[in-house]
């Protein structure tokens, strides 16, 4: 099933338990995959994104949280 809804830099945080700050400072270093939505110049990411993402991180040994 696929998971279509949008998530902040809030939402990513809270699911790998870090603050927002943490994953704009992701995003700023290019350890966060592109948005997939930018509204008012916010951007977004679908939850299978971010869910892929952090499947995919080093050191997470291949754990996915589906």
């Amino acid at each position: 099933m696929t998971d279509r809804r949008l998530w902040s830099y809030k939402e990513i945080a809270a699911h790998i338990k870090v603050q927002p700050d943490t994953v704009r400072s992701y995003r700023k270093h290019g350890l966060l995959p592109p948005p997939d939505h930018v509204e008012s110049g916010k951007p977004y990411w679908y939850a299978d994104t971010v869910r892929d993402w952090v499947a995919s991180r080093p050191g997470n040994r291949g754990r996915r949280d589906r």
